[in-house]
């Protein structure tokens, strides 16, 4: 094995003690410094201190020191051998330093991936993290970092999949849509920090000329169209940290269950498909973690 080091670093035009008061925040409930909603928030399984575990993504990792405001250090769990810190260094009463620093042992195969995918995204990670200490701690913009095609690539194919759930109880519009339904099936993912509760964002993203809005409720939208062979509601549902993409569907005649035979085996990868483009797509729309922060104050 052969170890790998990566060290990120940028001078910050604001005193250490403000920016070391954000790092504290790291991983908490009001986190303004990871990347989230773009990329899965950093999450731990107590406050944040020495042997909090948890991590980001598939990325974990235990908290092996801390001192508040100043360097926070964390041993990767799960095999892998090594660590990554961020530390804040003062440079006089108005600037620090801010230091990122990666380093691991890894065989051949886990070298090969990290050369060719991971090392560029969490370098884009880093830099955003990076970005929003900016934002967060001066109150201003900086030029924010570029996301690469690898990187873009990397970020679609690791997002995270709607999981098939009962249509959950909340969803009264679509429970009351027909009075006999033939068919209903419903798939949820989880709202990431940032990303937008209003159910109209999400009845933006879907609704079209064929899916009219037929109601509005409690969190919920309710869209569809009546047919000859068919009536279709699809429902969505913004409400304890998860939107539900949920369908009911009532058959007429023959033709109308003949055309559903075909259609019900196309529609959940259609319906996982749409709600996972739409969830990325709002998640890359919705402010940074330091736009938040700074609009929080």
């Amino acid at each position: 094995m052969r170890t790998v080091r990566d060290v990120h670093a940028r001078t910050v035009q604001a005193p250490a003690d403000t920016v070391g008061a954000l790092l504290d925040r790291l991983g908490g409930a009001d986190d303004p410094l990871f990347p989230t909603p773009v990329w899965p928030p950093m999450r731990f399984d107590r406050p944040l201190g020495v042997g909090a575990d948890g991590g980001h993504g598939f990325v974990r990792y235990r908290v092996a020191a801390y001192e508040p405001g100043r360097r926070i250090r964390f041993d990767f769990t799960g095999g892998e051998d090594g660590w990554h810190e961020i530390t804040v260094r003062p440079l006089g009463p108005g600037s620090c330093r801010v230091e990122h620093v990666l380093q691991s042992r890894l065989p051949l195969g886990q070298r090969v991936m990290w050369t060719l995918a991971l090392r560029a995204t969490h370098g884009t990670v880093v830099e955003e993290i990076f970005d929003n200490i900016e934002r967060a701690a001066t109150g201003r913009a900086p030029v924010p970092v570029r996301r690469s095609p690898r990187v873009r690539l990397l970020n679609r194919l690791l997002w995270d999949r709607p999981r098939a759930v009962e249509l959950p109880a909340a969803a009264r519009l679509a429970h009351r849509a027909f009075p006999r339904t033939d068919f209903q099936d419903a798939w949820q993912m989880d709202l990431l920090p940032g990303m937008p509760q209003e159910p109209e964002a999400w009845e933006g993203a879907l609704r079209g000329p064929s899916f009219p809005v037929v109601g509005r409720a409690d969190g919920e939208t309710l869209l569809g169209k009546d047919a000859r062979h068919l009536d279709f509601r699809a429902s969505i549902l913004v409400a304890d940290g998860r939107v539900t993409l949920g369908t009911v569907v009532r058959l007429h005649r023959t033709a109308g269950r003949l055309y559903f035979a075909l259609v019900r085996h196309v529609h959940p990868f259609m319906a996982r498909l749409m709600l996972r483009r739409i969830h990325r797509r709002l998640a890359l729309a919705a402010p940074t973690a330091g736009e938040r922060a700074v609009a929080r104050v």
